[in-house]
């Protein structure tokens, strides 16, 4: 794999970080033995070392360049050394039962997704934790958002799993399947033809950017007053939270009320918030707080790198208490956003950074970050992942909980994914702002309760 520049997106969230505001994304994948007990840690860290040492993107660190100005470009690390990027660590307390490790673990996840990865090389990390015979372990995997969205996250993380990596085969995992088709040289000069659809997609683009734009202006808010909690200021701390919530529950809801599986969790994050709100003598914000929600605008066959995002705008509605109202006011709002489409809005904002120069992003990052608390109070994106079961060393995936980095301004995100009849449900949050973050995953199980038990009177 040769040099080739960051898109601007990526570029932008290379340099939208700081150290109080790392721009990695993750995941804690949590394994069993299924009778056949674990491998044991120095084994496990083996195994996952050869096989992320495969995975050609992971090889890969950022350098500036000299152009575009302001530019940075992936090139390959010559001094690649797995052992740096791949570590154990231990759990500093005693954890027995599956309860116990869960807890444990999700706490040392949290101090590691603190920290920043270093810059100069391949910027992931993965840590094997826990591994003791017969007992679970867990694999924190922490990836740079300009490495990957959360899409593309999967799909390089994927290559760790026996299925993927047996199937990819030696220094293929997490690659593309099939041989890539030989291009025909051509010249490198445009024809007219080629120079008039350009110029007409580049006006195209400047055209919606500039409706972005119009709407990111309409849509800030000068008055930053909310929920207290969700707009405190930054510590750099982090803190974990899981919460599992039942997938058929989540499809009865959905065939009941309409609309998606999507909307149905959604609503589930607004009264989650409500009743964790409430329950620490908060007072519920006089404006519903926006969340950013995330929309991929990967294609099936499109480029396999780079960030390829946009996002919609959504008010959860934790000011109405009745759970049902909540989610036909959440679905009523996500038809209209999907009616505008994901290119338009202030939500696209996305969209606006893929058109900024090289330049821009290296000096506006700082401004643009701090802007984002005008814009939305809280991240609730949702990752898939693949619907086989999935393993490593012969131990089954438990669970799956994806995590997402916090904006400056930000102190808390909501990542979620379905996995083995569940929806796992990852919080990341700033550990000084919301130290109860624990109570808000079990709100969003006791929420879905409420919703199911509602049904019969449909």
């Amino acid at each position: 794999m040769g040099t080739e520049l960051l898109a601007p997106l990526d570029l932008a969230f290379w340099h939208l970080e700081s150290d109080a505001h790392p721009m990695h994304l993750g995941a804690l994948a949590v394994f069993s033995p299924d009778g056949g007990g674990s491998p044991g840690p120095d084994a496990l860290l083996e195994l996952l070392g050869s096989r992320a040492a495969a995975i050609p993107r992971l090889r890969m660190r950022v350098r500036d360049v000299l152009l575009p100005v302001g530019g940075a470009a992936w090139s390959a690390d010559k001094d690649f050394d797995v052992h740096r990027h791949v570590k154990r660590v231990e759990l500093p307390e005693a954890a027995d039962g599956e309860g116990a490790f869960m807890a444990a673990a999700t706490r040392l996840a949290g101090e590691l997704m603190e920290r920043p990865l270093r810059r100069g090389l391949p910027p992931w990390e993965m840590y094997v934790i826990g591994g003791a015979a017969d007992g679970p372990f867990a694999v924190l995997v922490k990836l740079h958002h300009a490495l990957a969205d959360g899409m593309r996250a999967v799909a390089i993380g994927a290559g760790i799993f026996d299925e993927i990596a047996s199937v990819a085969g030696p220094g293929r995992a997490g690659a593309p399947a099939g041989r890539a088709r030989p291009v025909p040289p051509r010249s490198w000069m445009p024809g007219p033809r080629q120079v008039a659809g350009l110029a007409l997609g580049r006006i195209e683009d400047l055209g919606r950017a500039f409706g972005v734009g119009a709407s990111l202006v309409r849509a800030s808010r000068l008055d930053l007053r909310g929920a207290t909690a969700l707009s405190a200021s930054s510590s750099g701390t982090r803190r974990l939270a899981t919460a599992d919530l039942d997938l058929e529950a989540v499809q009865r809801i959905r065939r009941a009320a309409g609309g998606t599986a999507n909307d149905v969790l959604l609503a589930v994050v607004a009264g989650a918030l409500r009743r964790w709100m409430l329950e620490r003598g908060e007072p519920l914000p006089g404006a519903d707080p926006r969340a950013l929600v995330p929309v991929s605008r990967r294609r099936p066959g499109g480029a396999a790198t780079g960030n390829r995002l946009s996002a919609y705008l959504l008010g959860l509605p934790v000011s109405e208490p009745d759970p049902w109202a909540r989610l036909r006011a959440v679905r009523g709002a996500m038809d209209r956003n999907k009616s505008a489409g994901p290119l338009r809005g202030a939500g696209a904002v996305a969209v606006l950074a893929d058109q900024l120069p090289s330049l821009a992003h290296r000096f506006g990052a700082p401004l643009a970050g701090n802007a984002a608390r005008m814009l939305f109070d809280v991240l609730v994106t949702s990752v898939p992942l693949p619907r086989s079961a999935l393993s490593l060393a012969g131990c089954p995936l438990r669970a799956l909980y994806p995590m997402a980095p916090l904006a400056r301004g930000q102190s808390l995100a909501v990542a979620l994914t379905t996995y083995g009849g569940r929806v796992q449900v990852g919080l990341v949050a700033d550990g000084k702002a919301l130290p109860d973050l624990e109570r808000l995953g079990r709100c969003a199980e006791e929420e879905v309760a409420e919703l199911l038990a509602a049904l019969p009177a449909l």
